[in-house]
């Protein structure tokens, strides 16, 4: 096997590893989707609900 071959071949393994963990991340980034979204949507909820307190306070000054 020559320094060629043996190139591609390593080459081959890296793109084929480099497919594997992408499908994986992928996989896992379903996963945790869901709760990173009720995460996202508890916090603008509370800033929210902070904002419009600062709000009524200025109003009621």
């Amino acid at each position: 096997m020559g320094m060629k071959d043996q190139f591609q071949d390593k080459s081959e393994q890296w793109q084929e590893q480099a497919k594997q963990k992408a499908a994986q991340a992928k996989q896992e980034g379903r996963e945790r989707g869901p709760q990173r979204g009720q995460q996202r949507d508890e916090e603008t909820e509370r800033l929210l609900s902070e904002e419009q307190d600062r709000l009524d306070q200025d109003y009621d000054a």
